[in-house]
């Protein structure tokens, strides 16, 4: 859930930068600079978490595997990033064409890795409560999953005759 703050501040920041390309806005440039500061230091918590939940994976997985490539591919995304913050670091409201496509290639990167992380959740169960159904019982409730193992939940399906 974590990843959602540095993916989305590394993104508007991307973004930002296209804007401030056409516009010459300064401040514009100066809020992307903040924004990839921030977006590291969430990605560098991210990644620790990221790794301990890789490292729960079974070995000789195919989870194992595209874990691991997500996990690379993301690690890849936050050193673009710091590169180009560092290089924005002499006059943050007017970097560099450099600078700026560091973060654009990083975002295409993130892209792939996001992907990759939809594969291991979606496809592959990681990460997902043993048990999980439409009508399991809170996380907070302190009930397992399981409970509803059998039972198949027709809340929220529109049926059409």
């Amino acid at each position: 859930m974590l990843i959602v703050f540095p993916l989305g501040l590394l993104t508007v920041a991307a973004i930002f930068d296209i804007i401030y390309i056409s516009t010459h806005k300064g401040h514009l440039a100066d809020l992307s600079y903040w924004m990839i500061a921030s977006g590291i230091i969430g990605g560098l918590i991210a990644a620790v978490l990221g790794l301990i939940d890789w490292l729960g994976i079974p070995e000789g997985t195919r989870a194992k595997y595209i874990g691991l490539i997500h996990g690379l591919s993301n690690i890849v995304v936050v050193i673009l990033f710091i590169v180009s913050w560092f290089m924005r670091r002499p006059n943050p409201a007017a970097p560099g064409m450099t600078a700026m496509m560091l973060g654009w290639i990083g975002i295409v990167i993130a892209l792939f890795a996001g992907w990759l992380g939809g594969e291991l959740v979606y496809r592959l169960n990681v990460g997902v409560d043993r048990g999980a159904n439409l009508d399991a019982p809170n996380s907070l409730s302190g009930r397992a999953a399981i409970g509803g193992l059998g039972r198949r939940s027709t809340r929220g399906v529109i049926r059409t005759r």
